[in-house]
């Protein structure tokens, strides 16, 4: 893929008068506040290039803008232009020290963020300042392009918003990547009493009781897991097998009796069919249908979990069938 430059276009429009001033008063507010709360100190090298996912986008990429510009790097593992592209950015972060952070999105596992960004191809790299996104460039541009754009994009961050950038402290990062003492989780009874649900056959009280843990902490990766699995043990209980795999192998561009068979093929522990089911599901059908599928799929991911590289693997295969 040639690199399309769409360098700074979004800046040009962003120059209206009363949108520039509404973000740059934005974000000398979000600097009062985090000076106020203590904030606003010096950040470590590590600090400077950051995973981001749909969970964190809002806090690690809008919230940060308010105080430096955030470059995001769209990728994914099968995409070779990516594999030039993200080291050389990462090199040319570290090389600004502090002047913008790096937020890299995985789009095989943040497929939302890419479609909210309307992104067609892969690499792609936008930019957000003072909450306003704007497009850079996509495709594995060359350094000398990347280096004018970024100047460009410090350029206006600070005569429009009055962002100079962080402060960078090279002695932090040993002491910030020394592992912090994991503290004893609040929610131990509520996911004893959801195993045990779920022992005596009590589907509907384990759900309820994932649900309970996830109100209060929406990040926990085992009642997260926990939920998934008892939600597909629920959907798949009333099912007649039978009546399912026939409806499936008559309607294949059904997505109702597609997910339905998928279902049933987890829950038999064939998860490469079920995946590859629902991918070739995706490629015959379009608009809600296809999303319903879609979503129904990353549902399943969180069922296997995300390091299984089946679901690494049916992530990619997914990313290929949408765009």
């Amino acid at each position: 893929m040639q690199p399309r430059n769409m360098s700074m276009s979004g800046v040009v429009d962003l120059a209206a008068v009363k949108a520039a001033q509404e973000a740059k008063t934005k974000a000398e507010q979000a600097r009062a506040e985090a000076a106020r709360q203590g904030g606003g100190g010096a950040v470590s090298p590590a600090d400077l290039v950051i995973d981001v996912s749909e969970a964190t986008f809002e806090s690690a990429v809008i919230q940060r803008s308010a105080e430096v510009p955030v470059v995001i790097d769209f990728w994914a593992e099968w995409c070779e232009p990516c594999k030039q592209l993200g080291p050389l950015l990462e090199k040319l972060t570290l090389e600004y020290n502090g002047r913008f952070v790096l937020a890299k999105v995985d789009v095989d596992a943040n497929q939302m963020l890419m479609q909210q960004f309307g992104i067609q191809g892969i690499p792609a790299v936008f930019a957000v300042v003072a909450g306003q996104a704007l497009p850079l460039f996509q495709g594995a541009a060359p350094e000398a392009q990347i280096r004018q754009t970024v100047d460009q994009l410090i350029q206006v961050a600070e005569e429009r918003f009055g962002l100079t950038g962080l402060l960078v402290d090279p002695d932090a990062e040993a002491a910030e990547q020394e592992p912090a003492a994991e503290p004893a989780g609040p929610y131990d009874a509520l996911l004893e009493a959801a195993v045990q649900a779920l022992d005596a056959g009590d589907l509907g009280g384990a759900v309820q009781a994932y649900r309970n843990v996830l109100a209060d902490d929406p990040a926990n990766t085992e009642a997260k897991l926990g939920l998934a699995q008892a939600e597909l043990l629920q959907r798949v209980q009333a099912l007649d097998p039978q009546k399912v795999r026939q409806e499936a192998a008559e309607k294949p561009a059904d997505p109702q009796a597609q997910i339905a068979a998928a279902d049933l093929d987890l829950v038999g522990g064939h998860v490469e069919d079920a995946f590859g089911r629902l991918v070739d599901t995706v490629k015959k059908v379009f608009g809600d249908d296809r999303d319903a599928v879609r979503v129904h799929l990353l549902g399943l991911f969180e069922v296997v979990g995300a390091d299984d590289p089946r679901v690494t693997k049916a992530r990619s295969a997914l990313a290929r069938a949408l765009f």
